[in-house]
């Protein structure tokens, strides 16, 4: 009995050491937090970015337009409130450290965020009642976009939204970094960590003038093209590395005689006889069909395609950021639905004029 209670009494001295060094941590976190929000003001912030972007210290001043002397002094005192080493200095310049690279991810957030707040604020004065601000890759741009976002707008008319190309790597990455609330980018991207949702499908085809040997074919493996020369688009896009990967896996080199920015690009190469290229086909129907051009299908697995949505964190989107990904998530499955109503009706609709214009059976005699 005595044993239990001398263990007991050890035990309560040693859980009221442990509550008496959080308690004595208490204030001491209060204090750093305090220091760190008296110095960490915006311009200190915009000052560490700038820093972490030029590389130097002085083309960051210059940048920022504060005195040399004076930007070293903000960035010193902003170590010390941190109570770490933000930059690592040497011969080449400055590069962030582990807890810089930390801070530069909620620096990018928090100038992200003011930058909304200014933004929102001066639409409230013009009638706007909110802003999103989206990134997307060329295909789901030139495809769908359009009229997915005009549907939305027509629904929420006082809406902002800032729409940005990327390629798909510089989607996901603008959206883990806060610079984007959403993102769509092809299915097959690495999207980190971030939430990802299917937004559209789509299937490529090879574009070609319609003299081409090859123009009249209901379908055609990529393969079969690589005897003959290619436009391709610029090396980032996902189209680019779908056909390298292919042509390797084939045995065979992709003839390329030009690398262009864009699907317009191509169909012009491809118009004037420069080779045949690679294309979305929404987007041969839209940009070759006028030049002349005919897509022919693949039949290769890889050139069915998924476009995905991403964001950092669903729950965290403003009201109308939430709204907009909802209305792109199931787009696909509305116009489906509609689609499949719409031909259930019209079939109803020739069965009953075929009954009633059919002619009356004759009896017989």
């Amino acid at each position: 009995m005595r044993r239990k209670r001398a263990r007991a009494i050890k035990f309560d001295r040693l859980y009221g050491v442990i509550l008496e060094r959080e308690e004595s941590n208490v204030p001491r976190r209060a204090m750093v937090i305090k220091n760190l929000l008296r110095k960490l003001d915006l311009t200190t912030l915009q000052l560490f970015l700038a820093v972490f972007e030029e590389g130097t210290l002085t083309r960051a001043a210059e940048r920022e337009a504060i005195a040399v002397s004076a930007a070293s002094k903000r960035l010193l005192e902003l170590e010390q409130a941190v109570g770490a080493t933000l930059f690592q200095r040497n011969a080449r310049g400055m590069t962030l450290t582990p807890a810089g690279e930390t801070l530069l991810h909620h620096a990018r957030r928090v100038m992200r965020d003011i930058e909304n707040i200014g933004i929102e604020l001066a639409g409230h004065a013009s009638g706007v009642r909110g802003y999103v601000r989206m990134m997307a890759n060329l295909s789901a741009i030139v495809e769908f976009l359009p009229e997915d976002l005009r549907a939305f707008q027509l629904q929420h008319e006082r809406v902002k939204l800032d729409l940005e190309e990327r390629p798909s790597g510089g989607v996901v990455k603008a959206v883990d970094d806060s610079l984007a609330d959403l993102g769509i980018c092809s299915g097959d991207a690495e999207t980190r960590e971030l939430h990802v949702a299917h937004y559209r499908r789509d299937s490529l085809v090879i574009v070609m003038r319609d003299d081409h040997p090859l123009a009249s074919r209901a379908s055609i493996g990529f393969a079969e093209t690589l005897d003959g020369d290619h436009v391709g688009l610029h090396s980032a896009s996902s189209i680019n590395a779908r056909t390298h990967l292919a042509a390797h896996q084939a045995g065979k080199p992709l003839r390329l005689r030009i690398h262009v920015p864009g699907f317009d690009a191509v169909c012009r190469m491809v118009q004037a006889g420069m080779g045949v290229g690679v294309l979305p086909r929404k987007v041969c129907q839209l940009m070759g069909r006028p030049l002349g051009l005919v897509g022919v299908p693949l039949e290769d697995d890889w050139a069915e395609r998924s476009l995905v949505i991403v964001a950092r964190d669903v729950e965290a989107l403003s009201p109308v950021g939430r709204l907009l990904f909802d209305h792109l998530r199931t787009v696909e499955a509305r116009e489906a639905a509609e689609d499949s109503a719409n031909a259930s009706a019209s079939a109803a609709s020739v069965t009953t004029v075929a009954t009633v214009t059919a002619p009356p059976a004759r009896r017989r005699r």
